[in-house]
């Protein structure tokens, strides 16, 4: 494998027949209800691409997959990849309107459904677009019935690295999903860095974040390039996790934050021996120190946080186990990455300053799908014209060239003309004994334009009340730091990848105001 990373470009359907001539019996996907071996999956992808191209899709055209995910799911998206065909694959979790949107937008010409998502959906929701049931389900055609048989011709077709691979739908946590054009070349560049995190035949790699997320991608698509397996995990359950990682001897695994805390909140925990582990990945959402460390001190393996967006431009690595004095931080840039800061007037920072995080890689989105508008908002050039994405993120380099993130530069809150970063309240909150989580918004003010105002889940165990929280965090930061209000909740409302969706805070207060 090691020399198929010397060129500079290859497709991954290419990386899978690769493995299925010399290590068929291999297995490469597991959802625990159905499995197939390298050879399995080659022939799959075949029968996938020869129907594709049967119902006149080129290179070039899309298809949109929404449905839980599973081995069949995996194994379609892969089969449309070796037709040179765009994959849109959507969040069955999204509203029935949004999802007829994003299919819309993505101009889907299949989609590829079960029979959950096709009960939200509902029948008439995507006209136009044909429906394939991945489990059979009576809501389209089957798709043991819409296969091509084997064995299965597929025309060749000719793509580059500049060929769009898949558009992924950014979250929406801050207003309409936007597609994210990603190319064959970005997805290489993910490839291609595997190399350093041990990935090979031996690999397992378990995964229980959503194959629609770009968080679970990066490390699905370089497992199987590298011919390691993949087990997936439809749900997460912190206990049912272990138990497949004990079970399965798992290397390398990708997980949000909060799974990271269940995980280490689990009473058993310790019990479980994780040994394998090489490799423990976490993206998409804020990392708190103290629980990097906990995993440090009781997870083997090492803890890599990669900060960057689905949009791509600069990714930023901390490598934990390496720097365990970082865990503050999201890491350096990496290899070959260009990451700067910009004010509002989108001038260039010296370090030091504090300011927008942009970026520029070999691993870019090439833009918006349908939105030259909004790509371009997205974009920054400097005066040599050297293209940035905007992150959207407030940071600041410390000596040593670590980024900390400061906040969202749309979640910040301006107070009587002071800027206030929800990190810095929701990081003293979480000092207090009785806080497990807590989430920080602004919201309208007529005295000061805007205010901070928590939201707290406390501990099982304590029942601190709201007044005695906001006293407690108003005594420990700066006048125009303090909390408006404490509001308790059960849970903080999350995406499928862990970000808390301050959006919807902000509107339970909002109404009331």
């Amino acid at each position: 494998m090691n020399d198929l990373l010397q060129h500079d470009f290859l497709l991954l359907p290419d990386l899978i027949r690769h493995h299925a001539t010399r290590a068929a019996q291999r297995l490469a996907l597991d959802d625990g209800a159905h499995h197939l071996t390298y050879g399995e999956l080659d022939t799959f992808m075949d029968r996938v691409a020869s129907a594709l191209q049967r119902d006149g899709l080129r290179p070039g055209d899309a298809v949109a997959l929404c449905a839980s995910s599973s081995t069949i799911y995996a194994a379609v998206f892969l089969g449309a990849l070796r037709a040179g065909v765009v994959v849109a694959p959507l969040a069955p979790g999204a509203t029935p309107q949004s999802l007829a949107r994003m299919a819309a937008d993505a101009q889907a010409r299949l989609l590829f459904t079960d029979a959950g998502t096709s009960q939200t959906l509902g029948i008439t929701a995507t006209p136009g677009i044909p429906r394939v049931t991945l489990d059979g389900s009576a809501a389209g055609r089957a798709l043991a019935d819409w296969l091509a048989p084997k064995p299965a011709g597929v025309a060749p077709v000719a793509v580059g690295p500049a060929a769009p691979f898949n558009i992924i739908y950014s979250s929406g946590t801050t207003g309409e999903p936007k597609g994210i054009v990603q190319s064959h070349g970005m997805r290489w560049t993910h490839v291609r860095r595997g190399a350093a995190y041990g990935y090979g035949s031996d690999t397992v790699t378990l995964l229980s974040t959503p194959l629609y997320s770009n968080t679970t991608l990066v490390v699905f698509f370089p497992t199987l390039a590298f011919g390691g397996t993949v087990r997936l995990m439809p749900k997460f359950d912190a206990l049912a996790y272990l138990t497949l990682a004990q079970l399965h001897r798992v290397t390398h695994t990708m997980l949000v934050p909060v799974q990271y805390q269940r995980l280490m909140a689990q009473p058993e925990f310790d019990r479980f021996d994780l040994s394998s582990f090489h490799m423990k990945f976490s993206t998409s959402a804020p990392f708190g120190a103290p629980l990097k460390a906990d995993v440090l001190a009781r997870w083997p393996g090492g803890l890599v946080e990669f900060y960057g967006m689905t949009e791509g431009g600069g990714t930023c690595i901390l490598d934990a186990h390496v720097h365990p004095d970082k865990l503050h931080t999201v890491g350096r840039p990496a290899e070959g990455h260009d990451i700067r800061l910009i004010d509002e007037a989108g001038q260039e920072l010296p370090p030091g300053e504090t300011g927008e995080v942009v970026g520029h890689s070999g691993g870019m989105m090439t833009g918006y799908f349908g939105r030259p508008e909004q790509t371009r908002e997205a974009e920054w050039f400097d005066p040599a014209g050297k293209r940035f994405i905007r992150t959207g993120d407030v940071g600041r380099f410390d000596a040593d060239g670590f980024l900390t993130l400061l906040d969202r530069r749309k979640d910040m809150i301006i107070s009587g003309g002071f800027n206030i970063y929800p990190s810095d309240l929701e990081a003293v909150l979480r000092e207090h004994p009785a806080v497990l989580e807590a989430a920080v918004v602004g919201v309208p003010s007529e005295a000061w334009g805007e205010t901070p105002l928590a939201f707290v889940v406390r501990r099982a165990s304590h029942a601190a009340e709201p007044d005695e929280l906001m006293a407690w965090v108003n005594a420990r930061v700066g006048k125009t730091q303090r909390l408006s209000s404490v509001h308790l909740i059960d849970d903080l409302p999350r995406s499928a990848i862990g970000k808390i969706l301050k959006r919807e805070l902000r509107d339970r207060v909002l109404p009331s105001r």
